[in-house]
């Protein structure tokens, strides 16, 4: 096998090795360009890699009620910026912000959660990072 051939094919395999990872990671599918703001009653907190999720009850401006799914960073990340597993938990009152999907569907790449559960200890009021 010569040096070339070795070389290209070391670097075809990186590119396929790569190539999952960068697609996992795009946000495409998010309008990046735009942030929404929302209050809502955290229904379920997911602690998962690769992203945590937080599925929110939001009223539109007709009153009706839908569950917006909000797609974090992963676990360690969100940490990291100091939020912890108590900051939110089901049935508590959440603010955010995001970027929405760009079809419209009730669902976006989270930014930024303020608790609204009232418990200082947990974190009320303190907007914290979690992208």
């Amino acid at each position: 096998m010569s040096c070339r051939s070795f070389v290209l094919g070391a670097f075809l395999a990186a590119a396929i090795i790569v190539a999952p990872a960068h697609a996992h990671h795009s946000q495409a599918m998010y309008d990046t360009n735009t942030w929404v703001s929302m209050e809502g009653t955290v229904k379920q907190v997911l602690w998962v890699f690769p992203h945590a999720w937080v599925h929110v009850e939001v009223r539109n401006e007709r009153n009706e009620v839908a569950v917006w799914a909000l797609e974090g960073a992963n676990p360690n990340a969100i940490r990291e910026a100091g939020v912890s597993r108590e900051s939110i938990r089901a049935n508590d009152r959440i603010r955010f912000r995001c970027h929405p999907m760009r079809d419209g569907s009730e669902a976006c790449v989270l930014g930024f959660v303020t608790p609204l559960h009232g418990d200082a200890a947990r974190g009320h009021g303190v907007e914290k990072a979690w992208n």
